[in-house]
């Protein structure tokens, strides 16, 4: 695993307070409806600059929230930092992403005035499916088309959770039962997706979990990825609201930059951009592959715009971008420092 995760002096934003806005007026989504009364939580590292062109906008992952960086406040806020290698990469109340956002590190809070927010759907502090009478819901997802089989492994995971009877067609809030077994298998089967094959050959193989051998008992967790399994099942069904990760998981299969917002053409949907671009993606992420962000490259080059596609050889999968963080920030920072010299 990559461990050096900053440049020489780095350190961390220290302990930090997730603030919330409540947008005053409503808020129009892509289906046509509207959206009302909107909280969103949010975080702040580093400081704007009198200009107000030193920011830099974070966005979390599924299951992630505003907490990128530094130490919750909040005594028992629960660990965010997910995935492939949680156990060695940080404690309870540790951002998601510290090793990338602070001072010296890719994301430079000395220079760059960074937030991140918690998007709209989710159950860590913006408006979700979870909050008081919100009207109706329908989350816009900010991510790229989903392959096919991206939307299949989301369809099995959604299943499992609504075939739990204590989902309770999604009413179970307030009757003391929780469909904590469907979410644990949609997690087990999600977090495979976001792994490759040989990260987990090379992590657990077929080694048993007691290094006994078998002990022929289906309710036990006989071999070492089984036991994995369970204990990021258990871990997220504590901190994750079953209802949030289905609208969630709903409203990412639907989005389809192409088709919405180009009539079939990424080239015709991504034209507006102007901004400079680095897509990084990494050589064993089948949930993401690389060609899908080539495909993003090649649409803006069409457009003649300014973008950049690294492709980081790495082994871990689609969890390669909570891991591989020295090698992000290389790019990351080459890339930021380009940018700020065009605009200065």
């Amino acid at each position: 695993m990559s461990r050096a995760s900053a440049r020489p002096g780095a350190g961390s934003v220290g302990v930090v307070r997730t603030q919330h806005v409540d947008l005053p007026d409503p808020l129009r989504l892509d289906s046509g409806a509207t959206l009302a009364p909107v909280r969103i939580a949010y975080e702040t590292y580093g400081t704007l600059a009198p200009r107000r062109d030193n920011a830099v906008l974070v966005c979390h992952a599924l299951s992630g929230d505003a907490h990128a960086a530094g130490w919750s406040d909040d005594p028992s806020a629960p660990t965010t930092v997910d995935g492939a290698g949680a156990g060695v990469r940080g404690r309870g109340g540790l951002g998601w992403w510290d090793g990338m956002i602070g001072p010296g590190k890719a994301f430079d809070t000395d220079r760059y005035f960074v937030i991140c927010t918690n998007l709209i759907g989710s159950c860590r502090g913006s408006t979700g499916p979870g909050s008081i009478d919100p009207g109706g819901i329908v989350p816009i997802a900010a991510t790229a088309a989903l392959g096919t089989q991206g939307v299949a492994w989301n369809a099995i995971a959604r299943s499992a959770i609504m075939a739990d009877p204590d989902w309770q067609d999604g009413a179970y809030a307030g009757t003391g039962r929780a469909p904590r077994a469907g979410i644990k298998v949609a997690r087990m089967l999600g977090h495979m997706t976001y792994l490759s094959e040989q990260a987990v050959r090379d992590r657990f193989g077929r080694d048993f979990q007691d290094g006994a051998g078998p002990v022929y008992d289906l309710s036990k967790a006989d071999f070492a990825i089984e036991s994995y399994l369970r204990y990021q099942a258990d871990s997220f069904a504590d901190r994750f609201d079953a209802n949030a990760y289905l609208y969630i998981s709903r409203a990412l299969t639907y989005f389809d930059l192409a088709r919405s917002y180009g009539d079939g053409s990424l080239a015709r949907a991504l034209a507006p951009v102007e901004a400079a671009t680095l897509l990084l993606s990494f050589s064993s992420d089948w949930l993401y592959p690389p060609r899908d962000s080539e495909d993003i490259a090649r649409a803006l080059r069409a457009n003649g715009k300014d973008v950049q596609h690294v492709v980081i050889d790495a082994d871990y999968g689609h969890d390669s971008f909570l891991l591989e963080e020295a090698r992000m920030t290389e790019h990351i920072t080459a890339f930021l420092d380009r940018v700020a010299e065009r605009v200065a």
